[in-house]
């Protein structure tokens, strides 16, 4: 493949989805952030379609997907992402998911482990309440006459440059701004500034992150599970993957140095590699419908251990 894959679309529940499908071989599902697209995984679609199909939809709100009115919860993206899959005639897959779409990622792992085969978290939301005020900003009630202000043709243009200006003084807290820039400039739509603002309602409030894994990661205790974080992620912090580590004990944590909240994006040659040796190394996930129903009458701890042992 040379260049940016061809975007497809597919109209799934009234809605129509737009979504890159290339590669042969095991099916990757790459999930991407809030206010970015599949365009934040360009840079490793291509060496990762050489030995897998690669699937990255814009979600709903997103992109060039359509932005209406509708279930902008973690559950309406997994049964969105389920219905896709559907469609494509793809049956189980390996799901990497970027900061929100890691909670995407992990939701679609819960509701339907039997389609799940692996999951890896890329600076991902649900693991600790903590994240940068700008995404807490978004959920306030003032978001949206200010941002209308903001992204006024030359308002926006001088917001952009200066974002990129100080994303290239190569300072660790100014990495992503680029990548900021890029999701401020998509807010010029009012349809997808609504759609952003009804994604983190649903998961953020004034305080920080609402939803975590913590709860439910006793359901994915037989699912491999890879961490990956930048060292210098200035919008969910590092400190994160720690916490995905006590909560999923099974879990591989990598730790990219000299990477930001994007660590696909500042070291994709090295995260393909990653994301190869997870699916060569690790067994796929086989699901059992007796050692999930144990698994949540235990309700978690030691004591589905044994519920489970007692299915075997």
């Amino acid at each position: 493949m040379s260049g940016p894959a061809d975007v497809q679309y597919l109209t799934i529940n009234g809605h129509r989805r737009a979504f890159v499908k290339v590669g042969s071989g095991p099916a990757l599902l790459l999930l991407h952030g809030l206010g970015c697209d599949h365009t934040t995984w360009e840079s490793v679609i291509e060496p990762l379609s050489r030995r897998y199909t690669v699937i990255a939809p814009d979600l709903l709100g997103h992109g060039r997907s359509d932005k209406p009115r509708a279930d902008y919860t973690l559950g309406g993206f997994a049964n969105g992402m389920r219905d896709l899959l559907t469609v494509l005639g793809i049956d189980k897959v390996s799901v990497v998911g970027h900061s929100f779409g890691g909670g995407v990622a992990m939701q679609f792992a819960y509701q339907y482990p039997e389609r799940t085969e692996r999951l890896m978290l890329v600076a991902s939301g649900g693991l600790g309440p903590e994240v940068t005020p700008a995404i807490r900003m978004i959920s306030l009630p003032g978001f949206h006459p200010v941002m209308t202000v903001l992204t006024l043709p030359g308002i926006r243009h001088a917001g952009k440059l200066g974002l990129r200006a100080l994303s290239g003084t190569g300072l660790p807290a100014t990495r992503d701004l680029d990548e900021v820039a890029e999701i401020f400039d998509t807010f010029r739509d009012a349809h997808a500034r609504h759609a952003v603002r009804h994604v983190v309602k649903a998961v953020v409030d004034w305080r920080g992150q609402v939803l975590s894994m913590a709860g439910r990661a006793y359901l994915i205790e037989a699912m491999p599970l890879w961490v990956v974080w930048g060292q210098d992620d200035q919008v969910i912090p590092v400190a994160h993957a720690a916490r995905a580590a006590e909560l999923a004990p099974h879990a591989r944590v990598e730790v990219f140095d000299d990477a930001g909240h994007f660590p696909h994006k500042d070291h994709p040659q090295r995260f393909a590699r990653l994301v190869h040796d997870f699916v060569r190394t690790t067994e796929a996930s086989s699901y059992s419908r007796a050692r999930f129903r144990a698994l949540l009458r235990s309700g978690g701890g030691a004591a589905s251990l044994q519920a489970v042992s007692d299915t075997a």
